[in-house]
């Protein structure tokens, strides 16, 4: 092996020490809910994916064990574990109990990597009980275990792995590493039980980032195994994107490098026939979920080159009509994927949300240029059709904008501008103040009369509202339902819209335990994913669970809120006694104390937050499910319909 390519303790840099990961956890991996417990095994998987991004690995391997602990393998070259003479340590040692340690610093070990500013696997360490890190070297099995960050089993050899599953995995012969977690319940005090689906989502994505290398999965739980290989990378990822929607050409590539600064850039480009904006980011395979430079250059080259075509052709009729950024990107997919050495990687914040090179914006905004503006001379057609779509949107822009200047215009005339079926409450603080979303007339009566007017306001909608999936926006603000809630929550809509002004910080739903009452439910959410995303990316959409049943046995009183509470109620419960139950079909059958006892007063009530985990999930469950396209619907209906729980 060629000099450049050994991994030896000699590429192994350490800067600091340990000690402050269990004082503060939630400073290295974000929080210590399961997203913390989470992004502790993606970045041990992160790991396993730099030997692959090196060369050096073609296999991922993640199995969960029965005891919740979970391990990752690879058959790449092994971590080192020969001894560091300035620390008189082997360098797994090292590595594993110092922070910023390893090969991916000054050393050359790795060129391009995602594991440099995330929190590393000694962080990982500090916050397991058991963390047992295995090297495969000449068919022997190298090992050491730590618990909670120290050594508490020196470097040692065995014959086999701790998992047989393992060992049937990978095969002895084969080089490689792996790590083996069982999380601190000390720390992770909400859970520490992984999620399959959470796992599965996150290797799926990195399986279309890192095209031609294989990722396997076992969960050993309940005997199931998912396996992941994409020949097409990121267009892969595109077309699973779009999979659902009507799309208007198809996938644009680019791709260029710039060699003085190591950048290489990939993009996959294709619009659809919605108004919504889908562009996932990533950066050494690490997802950038708030953008950074990278998007902002792609969005800069992509909003100059339809400007300029657009004046170039003659396309723009009206003189006053400018393209903006957002026009260009309505109906947008696409995909940005760099990779960049990672020594020079400057990520804004611990989890890697967002990345901070100002370099990378102008180099990816010159190469997206120059083969956009290829492209769309060699593809007059697709071209056209991209730059109509955008002209598209500044007149829907413009009917919107009169639209709410429409809608404002009449509110002036009521009480401050507010809608009068909204019972507002006193406090004028966001933060203390809730609004309940309630259906029908009856149960908006009850709730007005039994909340606690300091800081609950009670908005009633009467029937269904618009559904808003693929539908634009100046149909939208002229709806009466929506108009309502729109000028309640203050923050107005589309260009307009500024969160800021939310009045309430919490924004409750509260219709109906039934068919009907669910779908009410998810048009509004269907509108708040669409048009007020922002609401609930800061957490501040809520479902409220009113109770199904109320159980009475003599002067023993109790509210169930699902079928499985109602069983182990009942069988707590004297047989011999009489047992009187009733099933609320509706919020109005409650009256005004009821309902406050059941559904409102914050130290009894039960609220479910509504969280977007997997923005590029949720939209693909919202075009399925909402849009007017009925096949996907109607196979997804058919594939679930046995999970379904009817309330005959």
């Amino acid at each position: 092996m060629p000099d450049n390519q050994k991994y030896t303790s000699d590429q192994i840099v350490v800067l600091e020490g340990l000690e402050p990961v269990r004082k503060r956890p939630a400073m290295y991996i974000g929080s210590t809910d399961i997203r913390g417990l989470h992004h502790c095994l993606t970045e041990i998987i992160d790991n396993a994916i730099d030997e692959a991004l090196a060369g050096f690995a073609k296999n991922v391997w993640v199995v969960i064990h029965p005891d919740n602990s979970v391990s990752v393998a690879d058959d790449g070259r092994g971590i080192p574990i020969d001894i560091m003479p300035k620390y008189n340590k082997p360098a797994l040692e090292v590595i594993m109990t110092t922070l910023h340690s390893g090969g991916k610093f000054e050393g050359q070990a790795y060129k391009v990597s995602g594991g440099l500013h995330g929190v590393g696997a000694a962080c990982v360490n500090a916050l397991s009980n058991l963390f047992r890190v295995e090297v495969r070297q000449n068919n022997k099995v190298n090992f050491m275990e730590f618990s909670r960050g120290k050594v508490s089993n020196k470097l040692s050899t065995s014959e086999h792995s701790r998992s047989e599953l393992i060992d049937q995995l990978v095969p002895k012969n084969v080089t490689g590493t792996t790590v083996t977690f069982l999380p601190d319940p000390e720390i992770f005090k909400e859970t520490v039980e992984f999620d399959s689906k959470t796992i599965i989502r996150s290797l799926k994505d990195r399986a279309y980032l890192t095209s031609k290398i294989y990722f396997h999965f076992y969960d050993e739980r309940n005997k199931s195994e998912h396996h992941y290989y994409f020949e097409g990378g990121i267009l892969s990822l595109l077309r699973e994107l779009n999979k659902n929607k009507s799309v208007v050409h198809e996938p644009i590539y680019v791709h260029g490098e710039d060699q003085e600064n190591g950048v290489d850039i990939e993009v996959a480009i294709q619009y659809n026939d919605t108004f919504q904006e889908n562009t996932p980011s990533y950066v050494n395979i690490i997802n950038t979920h708030e953008g950074g430079t990278h998007l902002a250059g792609f969005k800069t080259a992509l909003t100059k080159v339809i400007k300029d075509y657009s004046v170039k052709k003659e396309m723009v009729k009206n003189k006053d009509d400018v393209i903006t950024g957002d026009d260009v990107r309505e109906g947008l997919t696409a995909v940005i994927s760099v990779k960049m050495p990672s020594k020079d990687l400057q990520f804004e914040g611990q989890t890697k949300g967002k990345l901070g090179n100002s370099e990378v914006q102008p180099i990816v905004a010159k190469i997206v240029k120059e083969v956009l503006d290829t492209y769309f001379e060699e593809h007059p057609d697709v071209a056209k059709s991209i730059v109509g779509k955008s002209l598209l949107a500044i007149q829907i822009r413009k009917a919107a904008r009169a639209a709410k200047d429409a809608i404002m215009r009449k509110g002036a005339f009521e009480s401050l501008g507010l809608p009068g079926k909204l019972a507002d409450c006193q406090s004028k603080k966001p933060e203390e103040c809730e609004i309940y979303i309630v259906e029908g007339d009856s149960a908006g009566g009850s709730a007005k009369q039994g909340r606690d007017r300091k800081f609950q306001a009670i908005l009633p909608l009467w029937g269904k509202a618009l559904n808003t999936e693929g539908m634009r926006l100046d149909k939208i603000v002229g709806s009466d339902k929506l108009k309502d809630f729109i000028v309640a929550l203050g923050t107005g809509i589309g260009e307009t819209f500024n969160p800021e002004k939310l009045r309430y910080h919490r924004i409750i739903i509260m219709s109906d335990a039934d068919v009907d009452g669910a779908h009410i439910a998810t048009l509004l959410l269907t509108f708040l994913f669409r048009h007020m995303s922002y609401t609930i990316e800061a957490g501040h959409v809520y479902l409220a669970m009113p109770p199904l049943y109320k159980i009475k046995q003599g002067k023993e009183s109790k509210y169930v809120y699902t079928e499985e509470d109602k069983d182990q109620y009942l069988k707590k419960l004297d047989s011999s006694k009489s047992i009187d139950i009733q099933r609320y079909k509706g919020l109005g059958e409650m009256n005004p104390q009821q309902l406050w006892e059941t559904t409102m007063n914050p130290d009894t009530r039960i609220l479910k937050k509504i969280t977007i985990s997997d923005a590029a999930k949720a939209d693909e469950v919202f075009t399925t499910l909402m849009s007017e396209n009925v096949p996907p619907r109607k196979k997804f209906i058919q594939t679930h319909a046995h999970l379904a729980n009817l309330d005959i």
